[in-house]
């Protein structure tokens, strides 16, 4: 089997676990390796307390992945909240010396503008919320068990989501794609292009038919927008 060309780090979205990156990961040639991370709290991920930030958690994941920085080079992808994750995490890795060939981002408006969420008090107001995305089987929000785990997760995840900015001029040296749904109800193409304005690097947009959740249903393009910028 022939070695892969980049590694893609996978930092996943609200409440999700590294399984939720698995038929991406599937999707990909050999040319491409997926790590997809595992926040604290999830199942497998040890006794590890809940980071206070996005900047602390990156900072782990950072260091988690010393083993994998030397060769072959990473490219790293975040969705919704893990874009903001994906940023941190870039940054990260370039002020260490493994700059990162490319970062991918979806879902989530620039790190420099706030997300304006509105707060979540109860179980409900979650659960209602994670309806609303599509991200969770409704089957599955409604089993007791399921609900109390993933209930322990979301909140946690929404209170280091909902924290998360950065000022205007803070940047990564690496080139920057957005992945840019048609109807995504947190970000437009004007929200989009915001991201350019924290890169140093060339910048651009793909543009895919869905919801918040688009590449689910267009994992072939999806992978085939990275696998050309990579240029793999």
């Amino acid at each position: 089997m022939p070695k892969p060309r980049f590694r893609l780090v996978c930092c996943p979205y609200l409440g999700a676990s590294a399984g939720a990156f698995s038929p991406l990961s599937a999707a990909f040639p050999p040319s491409v390796e997926v790590l997809s991370v595992q926040y604290p709290g999830r199942r497998g991920s040890g006794p590890e307390p809940a980071a206070a930030d996005i900047e602390e958690l990156a900072g782990r994941i950072h260091d988690e992945l010393r083993p994998w920085r030397e060769s072959p080079p990473l490219a790293v992808l975040g969705h919704s909240m893990g874009a903001a994750v994906a940023f941190e995490l870039t940054r990260a890795l370039e002020r260490g010396g493994g700059a990162p060939a490319r970062l991918f981002v979806s879902g989530r408006p620039s790190p420099s503008a706030g997300l304006g969420l509105r707060p979540l008090e109860t179980d409900d107001d979650l659960v209602d919320e994670l309806r609303a995305l599509g991200g969770v089987s409704p089957k599955l929000l409604g089993r007791p068990a399921f609900r109390r785990m993933i209930l322990s997760v979301t909140r946690q995840d929404y209170r280091l989501n909902s924290a998360y900015l950065r000022p205007p001029g803070e940047t990564v040296a690496c080139p920057v794609t957005f992945l840019l749904s048609s109807d995504d109800p947190y970000v437009d193409r004007a929200a989009a292009l915001a991201w350019k304005g924290h890169t140093e690097g060339d910048f651009r947009v793909a543009e895919f038919p869905g919801d918040h959740f688009f590449w689910t249903a267009r994992t072939a393009e999806f992978v085939t927008a990275i696998l050309e910028d990579l240029d793999c």
